[in-house]
């Protein structure tokens, strides 16, 4: 496996654009295509809040029914989340103007949007926006990082990531992009990411690897614990690459699910060192765990914890925070084993040994949280699974960043 430049384009038979539709910026381009040139098996992840915005239910259908996807349409700045049947018919309204400008069947569309909740899309202006995209789609780099700037809310920067592996005699290519900054804490798995590949796989196979990887990769971050009405993964195989098809349970398989993994890591660590005000990208590390249960939802909740992040935030090697968010996970283990490091690329200090003080020092231990990247481990010495989880630290631009978002 090789790590390459690009994003949704980097696949054989993809296309990207981005424009500028105005449906709530007017200094920017707030809508973006992914479109490919034969139809694609589909797989999806979504959202596990009860309320779901209008494309969540559009896209699960599409993917349940294993429906062919040739297009994919995205907007930001509104959400289209709690519109009842008027979001709805958005979206039969968005894939039907889509079909129309692509010349492609109007159940081939997936449609996705995010932004703020409760607000109409203009359907008027998406109509007009397509028309601009199909005229605009091609397959550059120059498009697909166009698309992924396109997609962002309150991010800072798009959001890429892409990788070629060998099956065999033929090389496939992955890539994707993702949006996420604030109300961020998946469980699907404001987060959405696509991702485009030319392998040939089943449906079962592409569905089974994507539920898989999402659960250790964007599952695995968290911003504020939020959960988005939004929140939508899509991976679209087009089969281009010429493979035999990749089934379950095959070596084919496995190096897939590999390639995979890796752009939704690159994607999930992208979107948590952007977290709406962060400082620093916070990595939580769980070894020595019973199972990978206990390892993710220990790692899980001490990179959720608001004064944990704090502390991060401080450079406060406040480490009585860290065992305490272990402690509530809902995890069993003897915290008078519990062995506790940071790192950083300032170096490494062991904070705790078998759950007591070393009496560390507390400059070392400032200096090393002090880096854009910090690791907290911790090892439980109860068995061989480990962990990572993804944040960030929470600063005062957090709340400064929230407390004016509709305005």
């Amino acid at each position: 496996m090789k790590q390459i430049e690009g994003g949704v384009t980097a696949a054989k038979g993809f296309e990207a654009a981005a424009t500028a539709a105005h449906i709530k910026y007017e200094d920017r381009d707030d809508m973006a295509l992914i479109y490919s040139d034969t139809p694609c098996t589909a797989a999806g992840t979504f959202t596990s809040n009860v309320v779901k915005a209008a494309p969540v239910i559009w896209d699960r259908t599409l993917v349940e029914k294993q429906r062919k996807v040739r297009a994919v349409v995205v907007n930001s700045g509104i959400a289209n989340a709690c519109t009842g049947e008027e979001g709805l018919s958005c979206c039969r309204n968005t894939a039907r103007a889509a079909a129309k400008a692509l010349t492609i069947p109007e159940d081939q569309v997936a449609v996705c949007s995010t932004g703020i909740i409760g607000l109409p899309v203009p359907v008027d202006k998406i109509a007009a926006g397509l028309n601009v995209l199909a005229a605009r789609k091609n397959t550059t780099k120059e498009n697909a990082t166009a698309a992924a700037a396109a997609i962002m809310t309150t991010d800072t920067h798009p959001k890429e990531a892409a990788v070629t592996f060998q099956v065999g005699n033929e090389t496939m290519t992955l890539g994707g992009m993702s949006k996420g900054s604030g109300m961020i804490h998946p469980n699907m798995c404001t987060m959405l990411a696509f991702l485009t590949t030319d392998a040939d796989l089943t449906q079962a196979a592409l569905q089974a690897a994507l539920s898989d990887v999402v659960s250790d990769t964007f599952n695995m971050i968290s911003v504020d614990g939020d959960t988005s009405t939004n929140d939508t993964v899509l991976l679209l195989s087009n089969g281009t690459a010429g493979n035999p098809t990749i089934r379950g349970g095959t070596e084919a398989y496995d190096r897939f699910k590999e390639a995979l993994f890796a752009v939704c890591e690159c994607l999930a660590r992208q979107m948590a060192a952007d977290g709406e005000g962060a400082h620093a990208l916070l990595s939580v590390t769980m070894t020595g765990c019973v199972d990978k249960a206990q390892a993710k939802l220990i790692a899980r909740s001490v990179v959720s914890s608001s004064l944990v992040k704090t502390a991060v935030a401080g450079h406060d090697a406040n480490w009585g925070r860290v065992l305490c968010a272990m402690g509530y996970a809902g995890a069993d283990f003897d915290p008078e084993k519990v062995d506790l490091f940071f790192e950083s690329d300032a170096g490494t200090i062991q904070i705790l040994k078998d759950g007591k003080a070393t009496g560390f020092n507390e400059d070392e231990a400032t200096k090393i949280l002090s880096e854009p990247e910090v690791t907290i481990l911790a090892d439980l010495k109860m068995g061989d699974a480990t962990a990572t989880a993804w944040g960030c630290d929470l600063t005062h631009d957090y709340i400064s960043i929230n407390a004016d978002y509709r305005s």
